[in-house]
């Protein structure tokens, strides 16, 4: 298990609205931005090799601030293109908390950040003993057949809770609000139960009007 100890106490920070991810679950990203270039290639140099992704909003004042909770993640694949971009994964590796920005030279962001009450996401497979499976693939169906989206249902059914609940808390159009409670959910069981309840709430139509069958 990766130690608070072992990772830095500053990291850049990625503010991209609505893209989540989560610990021990892959991201891709296409970087052009220069000063995301910039980022990446710093990035390379380190051992660690860590991005967090945070949400940013907008603070009543109307400056750009960044949700106090992101993810990091490790860059684990990249490709430049012939006319300099990047494509990337990142792998999630543990969630933090930002103490504070940290004004600098860099064209991109960086805080402090705090790894501490984060240990669960460094620990192995989270598990969800009281996943009712067949009931939420119903579910999902029901909701997947009403906004028209197609898929593999065979790799879903064979996909561990984990991955199954994750992947679709990420690649799942919501708010960026509600990713974000998704994100800060404090167990896999947790992160189902929100998304159940995000799913329910846009089959109503996010108005109370009953189920769309």
């Amino acid at each position: 298990m990766t130690m608070p100890q072992d990772l830095p106490e500053v990291i850049s920070v990625f503010p991209l609205p609505g893209a989540l991810l989560l610990p021990r679950s892959r991201l891709p990203l296409h970087i052009f931005e220069p000063r995301y270039l910039t980022m990446l290639e710093d990035a390379l140099k380190t051992p660690e090799r860590l991005i967090g992704m945070v949400q940013p909003f907008e603070a009543p004042d109307g400056s750009d601030t960044l949700m106090t909770i992101g993810c990091a993640g490790r860059v684990t694949q990249f490709s430049e293109t012939e006319d300099g971009r990047y494509m990337i994964t990142l792998t999630g590796i543990s969630r933090f908390r930002i103490v504070e920005e940290v004004e600098g030279f860099t064209p991109y962001r960086r805080a402090q950040v705090n790894w501490d009450g984060f240990d669960r996401d460094r620990a192995g497979k989270d598990r969800d003993p009281t996943f009712d499976r067949s009931r939420f693939m119903d579910l999902l169906h029901r909701f997947f057949a009403a906004k028209g989206f197609d898929t593999d249902w065979d790799t879903l059914k064979e996909a561990d809770d984990e991955l199954l609940i994750n992947s679709l808390s990420m690649l799942l159009e919501f708010d960026p609000e509600d990713k974000q409670a998704l994100l800060e959910a404090p167990s896999l069981a947790t992160r189902r139960e929100t998304l159940i309840t995000l799913i329910e709430y846009a089959l109503h139509g996010g108005n109370g009007d009953d189920l769309i069958q």
